[in-house]
C-alpha cells in the first residue's frame, strides 16, 4: 500500500473514531472523553490531508 493511501485510510479511521468518542463524551457528560475524541478527529483530518498531498506529489 502506498504511503498516501495508508495515510488517507488511517486518517479516515481516526476521524471516525474521534467523532464517536466525542459524541459519547457529550452524551455521557464526560468532558475528558469529548476532548479526547475532538483531538483524535482533528488528528485524523490532518493525516487524511497529508495523504492527499502525498498523492499529488507522487503524480
Amino acid at each position: 500500500m502506498k504511503s498516501s493511501t495508508k495515510n488517507k485510510t488511517e486518517g479516515v479511521y481516526h476521524e471516525g473514531k474521534g467523532k464517536i468518542k466525542e459524541t459519547v463524551g457529550k452524551i455521557t457528560n464526560n468532558a475528558s472523553l469529548e476532548a479526547e475524541g475532538r483531538a483524535e478527529k482533528i488528528g485524523g483530518k490532518v493525516q487524511k490531508k497529508v495523504g492527499e498531498v502525498e498523492k499529488v506529489l507522487e503524480e
